[in-house]
């Protein structure tokens, strides 16, 4: 028989996640209402409960739990450094997303942390169930734990409406009390009239003719670096700054991430609602909100006449994207499978690959619709760490020696000189093009660079926009804007009457 009860090993393992959460950053306040701490309370109970339940080893148990207290601890000190937002509930999702698509979530974690983890836990799996023996009985008490478990999540299941800012109701709430709420939160229903899209068919004017070819591309962690820092030489972004000097409109965009979560922006982009509205779901729009079948820029272009189309060069379940894309309007998903490995700029597809595709679709003789493409751009996605950048190349982009911690912004720069290349080849596609048509630009989020911005300081956070036409050229003064509002003014622009200079030989 274990000289270890479950009673000892409930109480004692309850402390130690209380130790634990001290650990979180930000801290959350030990001063909470009592029902948070039933709720955290409630959920050890459970937790140790159905681990017990299946082995009846309590100390087994108990520590299995605690680990992955500790687990989730340390993956949101993780994530707030990188993206400034702690644990949800959301997240649990990239548990399995780690395991499928490693490289793009081990190297922040630490891929040497990750691995010994991983080794102490099977050792630690193997000496636990040969070393511990059962407990006879353990099961029923592992009934009577789980009960009281239930019981105080009961009690601790109040109606407190969550801020949905993250680290406020961490600070609040705690870990366990703040996953619980938004769980509950993200399974309410949502009405979609209650969302207010700009998109919804009622706001679907008859098409005017002749209709432009629209184009959008959201460049992975694309934002104007040389802002960041004076080193970086203004040539890195020559084709985006003449487009932005003919451009119908430009300026910062407020955008819904930092740092990653990109279809955060997507989302807002292709539906124009606001985070805000949307609650728990703001964290992953696409998990749920966006499988209804919300109406979408490409479902209102869809309804005038033009065939929707989207590129991402990546992964197409990635977020579920190949069932999302098509509820929102789009008539193809261009994925991965299109691209080949020798059209990669690093190690994903490059920026430029995406924009001979966009080319391709725009120039097929056959087409008879107006063409909405919308491209998610993969070749600056990182971890900007794991690539490195021959010292004979840095003069290409840099007129000054990086600072000390500054080395991960070479690769990023090198992959923000060919998303303007990108650039470059897209304004001479849509030149040859013998009617109108324009092209949004802009960036998702900025990029992870922690060790730089401790060098230099923070961006504020928004990214970079254009609007430009192959037809009408303007000069405008930088305008910001919000992501939720962009596709709404690049329907506008192309509505607008062609009565401005042509710019088709301009070189």
């Amino acid at each position: 028989m274990s000289e270890f009860s479950i009673l000892h090993v409930g109480v004692v393992g309850l402390l130690i996640t209380v130790l634990l959460e001290r650990l979180l950053v930000p801290r959350p306040h030990l001063r909470r209402p009592l029902s948070c701490w039933l709720l955290h309370a409630g959920a050890w109970c459970v937790s140790l409960a159905l681990l017990y339940g299946l082995t009846a080893r309590p100390l087994f148990s108990g520590i299995n739990v605690v680990l992955l207290w500790l687990l989730i601890v340390m993956v949101s000190n993780t994530k707030y450094h990188s993206l400034r937002e702690p644990f949800v509930c959301a997240d649990f999702e990239y548990f399995s997303d780690a395991v499928r698509f490693p490289r793009l979530y081990l190297p922040f974690f630490g891929i040497a942390k990750a691995a010994l983890l991983a080794t102490g836990f099977v050792i630690y799996l193997w000496a636990g169930l040969t070393f511990e023996a059962q407990v006879a009985g353990g099961r029923l008490d592992a009934l009577w734990l789980g009960l009281a478990g239930a019981i105080l999540l009961k009690l601790g299941h109040r109606h407190s409406v969550p801020t949905f800012d993250a680290q406020a109701d961490l600070l609040r709430w705690g870990l366990a009390a703040s996953l619980w709420r938004y769980f509950w939160a993200a399974r309410a229903p949502v009405d979609p009239a209650t969302l207010a899209s700009p998109f919804s068919p009622d706001n679907t004017p008859a098409p005017a003719a002749p209709m432009p070819d629209l184009v959008s591309v959201q460049s992975e962690s694309f934002f104007d670096v040389r802002e960041l820092w004076p080193g970086i030489k203004p040539q890195v972004l020559s084709e985006y700054d003449r487009l932005a000097g003919e451009a119908l409109a430009r300026g910062k965009l407020h955008v819904a991430a930092w740092g990653a979560n990109t279809v955060r922006t997507e989302f807002a982009y292709l539906t124009g609602i606001p985070g805000e509205r949307l609650g728990v779901h703001r964290f992953n729009p696409y998990r749920v909100l966006a499988r209804k079948g919300l109406p979408s820029i490409a479902s209102h272009l869809k309804a005038q006449g033009y065939r929707t189309v989207c590129i991402h060069p990546f992964d197409g379940s990635f977020y579920g994207r190949h069932q999302v894309l098509p509820a929102l309007g789009f008539d193809e998903f261009i994925d991965v499978r299109s691209f080949n490995d020798t059209q990669k700029a690093g190690p994903f597809i490059g920026d430029c690959a995406v924009a001979d595709k966009i080319h391709e679709l725009l120039h097929d003789p056959a087409r008879t619709q107006p063409l909405f493409i919308h491209a998610v751009t993969m070749e600056n996605h990182g971890p900007l760490h794991l690539e490195q950048v021959d010292a004979a190349q840095l003069p290409t982009w840099f007129d000054r020696p990086l600072l000390q911690g500054m080395d991960d912004l070479a690769p990023y720069v090198r992959h923000l000189a060919n998303a303007d290349q990108m650039l470059g080849k897209l304004r001479n596609s849509l030149l040859e093009r013998p009617n109108e048509a324009l092209l949004c630009f802009f960036g998702d989020h900025v990029p992870i660079l922690p060790n730089v911005y401790q060098a230099v300081g923070e961006p504020a956070g928004d990214t970079d926009y254009l609007i430009w036409s192959n037809r009408r050229q303007h000069s405008v003064t930088p305008s910001p804007i919000r992501v939720d509002a962009l596709s709404s003014h690049l329907v506008a622009c192309a509505a607008q009457t062609q009565s401005e200079s042509p710019v088709g030989g301009v070189a």
